[in-house]
């Protein structure tokens, strides 16, 4: 069987790989887009000596979980002058570059509205203009530095939307872990275990093929051995850079099979329960990897490879989690029996849950 694998974005990494952001410009402006907090770290300051007059503006009030109440007018301000920059500079977690990628593609109208209403209707969205992406986590986690995909939440409608063109991959990862040293520890954690579910998501996943899984269980192995030392000594750069680095495997996995069943779970999880999104994908991995074994003998070499012998692998994983501080069963977060069955049957129609090895194997039967 043949398999294809691909990534386009370039990756620079490595601690003080931010000052290479000058020269990645190639003489264009830029807008940063980033976090509130990154003007009190002095990170905005930073930004502006770093770029000097190639430095457009800064859009510095992106929330948690970008809503489309709050993209509207930031969207809707920044085509009103398409011409000022050519380049938009994330810089932040998973919800700035996010904000990044929904702002980079442009609409005919300019008007943000016309973006959400093709991802409501499910249509195709061809972009009028685009801009260039540079993406600079904060976070080791998300991944979003090396895929295409952006999630927008509707909570007015109880809806998110998930934005993927071939037009919003970035040109450019800049991982720098001294930027993520003053994440404090609950923010390490969540991205942490938004890595370790991308990995795993990859392996028990229809679209894995041999280069995905490498990257999945390299980054498997890193987060397992890094995370918990790393809650222990926040301030280890050489740490930090570990995890950095796992978090890139994870995204090189995930940009070409998607996520999977504990992500489709993790956004009722979001919506209804309000639990932090690195922490909704990653308390049921227990539970999905109990479902995944044994559908596939191939699929089960490789988690043999990323977790050690098979038998008991998901309760040492479940009790990985719980030495962390984070519980693994769905009545931990208020959730019944009974409800937790129905959103698990629900998670595995949606787009996401249709990846997972298990759904792919019911349909065919």
């Amino acid at each position: 069987m043949s398999h294809e694998y691909f990534n386009p974005v370039r990756s620079v990494y490595g601690a003080g790989a931010l000052s290479s952001l000058p020269g990645l410009l190639d003489g264009q402006r830029a807008v940063v887009v980033t976090f509130p907090e990154a003007r009190q770290l002095g990170l905005v300051a930073r930004l502006e000596q770093l770029l000097g007059d190639r430095l457009a503006g800064v859009i510095d009030d992106v929330r948690p979980n970008p809503d489309v109440a709050e993209l509207r007018a930031l969207y809707d301000d920044f085509w009103r002058a398409p011409e000022r920059a050519q380049v938009i500079v994330a810089v932040g977690g998973g919800s700035a570059i996010d904000t990044a990628k929904a702002l980079m593609v442009g609409t005919a109208s300019g008007r943000f509205d016309e973006l959400v209403e093709s991802l409501a209707a499910g249509r195709p969205f061809e972009p009028a203009r685009c801009k260039r992406l540079i993406a600079v986590p904060t976070t080791a986690g998300t991944g979003s530095e090396v895929t295409p995909w952006a999630t927008v939440w509707d909570r007015a409608a109880q809806k998110k939307y998930s934005l993927h063109l071939p037009q919003t991959w970035p040109d450019v990862a800049v991982i720098d872990p001294e930027l993520m040293l003053s994440l404090p520890a609950a923010v390490t954690l969540q991205s942490g275990l938004d890595a370790l579910s991308h990995a795993l998501e990859s392996i028990w996943n229809v679209n894995a093929n041999p280069v995905s899984d490498t990257f999945a269980v390299a980054a498997i192995h890193d987060i397992l051995d890094t995370l918990p030392r790393l809650m222990a000594s926040l301030d280890d750069v050489g740490l930090r850079g570990r995890m950095a680095l796992a978090a890139l495997k994870a995204g090189m996995a995930f940009s070409n099979t998607r996520t999977a069943l504990a992500h489709s779970i993790s956004y009722e999880m979001t919506l209804r329960y309000g639990l932090p999104h690195g922490i909704a994908c990653s308390f049921p991995l227990p539970m999905v990897l109990q479902r995944a074994l044994g559908r596939s003998a191939e699929r089960d070499a490789v988690l043999a490879r990323a977790l050690g012998p098979l038998d008991g692998a998901a309760q040492r994983l479940a009790a990985f989690m719980e030495r962390l501080g984070v519980k693994t069963r769905f009545a931990d977060y208020g959730v019944t029996d009974e409800q937790a069955e129905k959103m698990v049957a629900y998670a595995l129609t949606g787009a996401r849950g249709r990846n997972f090895i298990g759904t792919a194997m019911r349909e065919a039967a």
